[in-house]
């Protein structure tokens, strides 16, 4: 396998790959194995130094968002302890440039599950129904189209552990390949048309929206509030007030955060996920 040099970006790599953004990627050797959109991918980081198989230069750095300018984000943070300690711990870790349905559909399979599940999800989906993809003579998969997808009978879909989910991703599945919705249009709409947008889909509340927003669409001001972020608030920014309603939870986390909102909500998600279980 040929490995090409994309330089040494400011990227944690592992933390970024490994960080409840995107469900796929396995350890290979000293990196990583996954696929970005219908190609398979290899990444791996030497004393810094990020490496790609060849071919796949543009992809990547696409992908990881290396054009991101890290050091500007950070400033634009609130000073208070809370984000600057999850700023310390996740410091290179980037938001990926996923495609709109990939990041869409994969959160749409997120409720209500955590990231060991969503993972495992993933792989079925992609194994059972994905487009297979050639890497150094073994078989990976891309996620399965929205066209591949709405070909389907729910039962195929709730065969994948999908449970309930398994109609709101076929429904979605078959609103996105008829063109009912278009995600690239969606994709040039403001962020609050974008977010009423993706609502109308089986399964897309707020959560869900913000997550495809942020992740998908690169919307980067977008914060999910999901059940790590409603602790991390209720507990480190309210917690002289007994009663918080989630509506100013929301209100706050859109107004304190800045234009790179998502950034600081996916270390502040990060950080609390692997440092709060252990006390």
């Amino acid at each position: 396998m040929k490995l090409v040099s994309l330089g040494a970006p400011l990227l944690a790599l592992e933390l970024t790959l490994n960080s409840g953004q995107a469900f796929h990627w396995k350890r290979e050797g000293g990196g990583w194995l996954g696929a970005i959109g219908e190609a398979a991918v290899y990444l791996e980081q030497r004393d810094g130094e990020l490496l790609v198989n060849a071919g796949a230069e543009d992809a990547a750095s696409n992908y990881l968002a290396l054009d991101h300018p890290l050091e500007e984000i950070a400033a634009t943070f609130p000073q208070d302890p809370v984000t600057q300690e999850a700023l310390s711990f996740c410091r290179g870790m980037r938001i990926l440039r996923q495609p709109h349905w990939e990041a869409l559909a994969t959160f749409i399979t997120s409720s209500m599950k955590q990231v060991a599940h969503i993972a495992q999800i993933s792989h079925t989906l992609r194994l059972r129904f994905g487009r297979p993809l050639e890497w150094e003579g073994r078989t990976l998969h891309s996620y399965p189209s929205p066209k591949a997808m709405a070909a389907l009978a729910e039962a195929d879909l709730r065969a994948c552990a999908l449970g309930y989910r398994a109609a709101n991703l076929l429904g979605s599945a078959q609103r996105v390949a008829s063109g009912e919705a278009n995600l690239e249009k969606i994709a040039e709409l403001s962020d609050l048309e974008a977010q009423m947008a993706l609502r109308e889909l089986p399964g897309v509340g707020e959560k869900v929206a913000n997550c495809a927003l942020l992740f998908g669409f690169e919307r980067l001001k977008a914060f999910p509030v999901d059940v790590w972020i409603e602790r991390v608030i209720r507990e480190r920014y309210f917690k002289k007030r007994q009663k918080v309603t989630p509506a100013t939870l929301r209100a706050f986390c859109a107004k304190s955060f800045g234009p790179y909102g998502g950034y600081a909500q996916q270390y502040l998600f990060h950080h609390a996920r692997l440092t709060w279980k252990k006390g």
